[in-house]
């Protein structure tokens, strides 16, 4: 065990917009469990959406430690971790599935009966249950930095989403919504799939960016833009094999189904608010035989692969991450986020 501190500086989320940096005691370990320094906890949609709303109803409820996306190295190791030693650079998934249950027999292990959530990244240190340190911890490669290894989480939701979407090399796929998610779908299905990208934003400044990533065609969607016009125009008057909503807004969702062709497959992946209803057009379901999903979370298999696409340079934080800031500065980040949406992600530095 390294020398480690009684107590440490952690943000605490207390409620809608109320995180407090505090000096609270480092977590103590069991026997399964491994601390970590944190070397990097990056920022995300979700994580503004929790700050926002003061909860997520199955991820966290305050008061607790706040932040999951996150990279570091163990410090500590209960008297039965094997695999792990003292010294190794890890990243660490937020869950881990039981592995016992109905949906994870059917290798369903997101949507997992008893899911268990883990955070506390912002912070100095954070403990890592047992089940994630067996199921969905892993070493890193020399050449793979913190921040880096933090984007497995999001990669991992990312893979999830384009995989259920049956995505092939070739495929043409519209994603809605250049945020830090709708980037990395750019930058996947691109890279990693060999689709033609369609991106669709509001600002030009994520269109540019976008181009950068690897789309093929740009669509400003500004008020009154004929959006479905031009991908029925790109696509010789079909539209589009897949498309990605990744922004979680009623009126994107059906706009999303318009631009598909006849036997196309849509993913909401974008989660709307709790107790929206989107209305669909039932005959352009049925009589185009569209196939509508949505995606949620992921699983250590698709963590795993989101390490090596990391790995291999697929994804990295420099396409990703566009601030550093000390643990201490977190709240001004979260303020920022919340008024500049779209922004990449910060890199939180405890």
């Amino acid at each position: 065990m390294r020398s480690v501190n009684q107590q440490m500086t952690a943000a605490v989320l207390y409620g809608k917009e109320h995180v407090e940096i505090e000096t609270v005691d480092v977590p103590k370990i069991g026997p399964g469990d491994v601390l970590v320094r944190v070397r990097a906890a990056l920022t995300c949609g979700t994580d503004v959406k929790v700050f926002r709303r003061g909860y997520h109803a199955r991820m966290i409820q305050p008061p607790a430690l706040f932040g999951h996306e996150l990279a570091g190295d163990i410090v500590a190791i209960g008297e039965n971790v094997s695999g792990f030693k003292v010294g190794q650079r890890v990243m660490a998934a937020n869950s881990a599935p039981c592995g016992e249950c109905y949906y994870c027999r059917r290798q369903q292990e997101n949507l997992c009966e008893d899911l268990l959530f883990n955070n506390g990244a912002y912070a100095e240190y954070i403990r890592i249950p047992e089940r994630i340190v067996r199921r969905n911890m892993h070493v890193l490669e020399s050449h793979v930095g913190y921040q880096d290894a933090a984007l497995a989480e999001p990669l991992a939701c990312v893979l999830r989403g384009l995989e259920g979407s049956d995505l092939r090399r070739g495929d043409t796929v519209a994603i809605i919504g250049l945020g830090p998610i709708g980037m990395m779908f750019v930058r996947v299905a691109k890279a990693v799939y060999g689709a033609r990208v369609i991106a669709i934003g509001r600002r030009q400044h994520q269109l540019d960016r976008a181009a950068l990533m690897g789309a093929d065609d740009l669509i400003v969607n500004h008020e009154g833009a004929d959006v479905v016009g031009a991908v029925k125009k790109m696509t010789d008057g079909r539209g589009a094999d897949v498309v990605i909503e990744a922004v979680g807004i009623p009126e994107l969702w059906q706009l999303a189904i318009q631009l598909l062709r006849r036997g196309g497959v849509v993913n909401f992946f974008g989660g709307c608010p709790t107790g929206t209803d989107v209305k669909l057009d039932t005959d352009l379901l049925h009589y185009s035989e569209l196939t509508c999903m949505a995606s949620f979370h992921h699983t250590p298999a698709l963590i795993k692969k989101a390490l090596d696409s990391i790995s291999r340079g697929y994804v990295t934080a420099k396409d990703f991450v566009n601030r550093v800031e000390p643990l201490t500065n977190l709240l001004e980040v979260m303020h920022h986020l919340m008024s500049h949406n779209g922004h990449l992600k910060t890199a939180i530095i405890p």
